[in-house]
């Protein structure tokens, strides 16, 4: 599990809307699964950018059959995934009743609707009350655990601690530090080390 920090307008969302072909880089390439990037690469990549977007006078399991239509999923693929993501007993339930948390994980279910082999999330636990950002980190890991590899981006550091394996640290447009959680903070103090790299005491690493 990766996770990219940074403020607001360092970057973050921007990576992801390149990776998705939605903005071109201005400079340099675009690498997806070791390759050059190509548009046929995206059938492998679910993504939730900008908060979700759902119709809000359709239920969970009708949200997920609209998208399995546009994408040519199999409708029986909408009951595995509303259990994944714990909406399996929301029933005719309309999205606009649900709370924030129950919205986010439909965005999620819509991403991994397709079964992708990366999911692109983009600050997930925005809104979320503490109890909803518990079951998202739960249910991440526990993604991440049955092997899909997940890249998400945060501002949020005592989320990021609990969640990643790995993180990069983006800052003024630049990836300024790239590895395993545990290095760089290896006391536990990510948000120290955090300030240290994005205030410019830190090793940069060339985006």
């Amino acid at each position: 599990m990766y996770a990219l920090l940074g403020r607001n307008g360092a970057g973050k969302s921007t990576t992801f809307r390149v990776l998705l072909g939605l903005r071109r880089p201005r400079s340099g390439s675009v690498t997806l699964f070791g390759e050059p990037w190509r548009h046929t690469m995206l059938a492998r990549v679910g993504a939730t950018l900008d908060g979700p977007a759902l119709y809000g006078h359709l239920s969970a399991a009708e949200n997920l059959r609209v998208h399995a239509l546009l994408t040519g999923t199999s409708r029986s693929r909408v009951e595995e995934v509303l259990d994944l993501v714990g909406l399996s007993g929301t029933g005719r339930r309309r999205a606009s009743r649900f709370s924030t948390g129950m919205r986010t994980r439909l965005a999620l279910g819509i991403a991994l609707l397709t079964d992708p082999e990366l999911l692109l999330l983009d600050e997930p636990q925005n809104g979320l009350d503490p109890e909803g950002a518990v079951e998202l980190r739960e249910l991440i890991r526990g993604l991440a655990a049955r092997g899909r590899t997940v890249l998400l981006s945060s501002h949020q550091l005592g989320e990021v601690a609990r969640t990643a394996d790995d993180v990069g640290v983006l800052s003024g447009g630049r990836l300024v530090h790239e590895g395993p959680l545990a290095r760089l903070a290896p006391d536990g103090e990510l948000e120290r080390a955090y300030f240290a790299l994005t205030r410019g005491t830190g090793p940069e690493v060339p985006a």
